[in-house]
């Protein structure tokens, strides 16, 4: 569920005009921006200078074809959304394709409706890998700025609780124990590792869905205050809905969450329910 009207870069690469044309009409007419290149050499040139969320790209082209372009921008930043389109389905391709990171695979000739609905779908996984990079960029700055301060006593006239409410629309820094290594960070009881979806509690390795990940990592992020389920759902799965259908949407993934945690030995409270407002992290996080 995205809404259309959603800003963002798309390049649309195959070396046929007419489809370029078609394609770029389709999605220009909904107010994305569009570039166009001829061939998988065009396309990696433009990708040097500029952004884009989502590359929509033929397979068969002369030179470099799909499949060899999807694995040379996943090489160069893991984050670009690629959909692939193709008039000569194969299933060895389509399984190498996402194999190597591919988001979707088109069958051409594609209706409107389809390649508009799959780069909607595209914007919204881009979005959220946007929004979780921030996350831990922010996590992993402000972990580096309080291992250089030195440690010290609160001001006078001021409570420990003041101070860390200050900015409490996002303090990652009241949350976060230490980073061990660029890639792995400790929240109390949980080591995360970014790149690979999963936390560690003891010597368990736990896997999530993406959602589950973001949900975690938001929450982390938001630790000193109680975050209402319409903010999860917009920061996590990028949509915007009211309260009463957040809470449908972000529930069955924090029972998810709570379970896989219960599974592996960890206090399933470790995400604290607060009736009538949102979740938290429990406060064991940090001890």
């Amino acid at each position: 569920m995205v809404a259309e009207s959603i800003s963002a870069n798309i390049l649309i690469v195959d070396d046929e005009a007419a489809i370029r044309y078609s394609v770029s009409k389709t999605l220009q007419r909904i107010g994305y921006t569009v570039r166009e290149a001829a061939s998988g050499e065009e396309a990696l040139e433009v990708l040097k200078g500029s952004w884009f969320d989502v590359v929509l790209t033929d397979i068969r082209m002369p030179g470099i074809d799909g499949v060899e372009l999807v694995r040379r921008i996943k090489e160069a930043n893991s984050d670009t959304v690629v959909i692939l389109m193709t008039a000569y389905p194969n299933l060895g391709t389509a399984v190498e394709a996402l194999r190597l990171g591919a988001h979707d695979y088109l069958i051409k000739p594609s209706s409107s409706q389809d390649i508009r609905a799959s780069v909607a779908r595209g914007v919204e996984r881009a979005q959220a890998l946007k929004r979780r990079r921030a996350l831990l960029d922010a996590i992993r700055n402000s972990v580096h700025e309080l291992s250089r301060a030195p440690e010290e006593e609160p001001e006078s006239g001021g409570s420990d609780h003041e101070a860390v409410t200050v900015n409490a629309a996002f303090t990652p820094s009241a949350f976060v124990g230490e980073v061990t290594t660029s890639n792995i960070m400790i929240l109390g009881p949980l080591v995360i590792h970014p790149g690979r979806y999963q936390i560690e509690v003891g010597n368990h390795l736990i896997d999530l869905t993406p959602t589950e990940f973001d949900l975690l990592l938001y929450l982390a992020a938001n630790r000193s205050r109680v975050v209402p389920c319409h903010e999860l759902v917009h920061e996590v799965r990028g949509y915007a809905v009211d309260e009463a259908e957040a809470r449908e949407v972000i529930r069955p993934h924090v029972s998810n969450l709570r379970r896989k945690l219960k599974d592996a030995g960890q206090d399933a409270d470790i995400i604290v329910n607060v009736r009538g407002i949102g979740y938290r992290l429990s406060e064991t996080v940090d001890e």
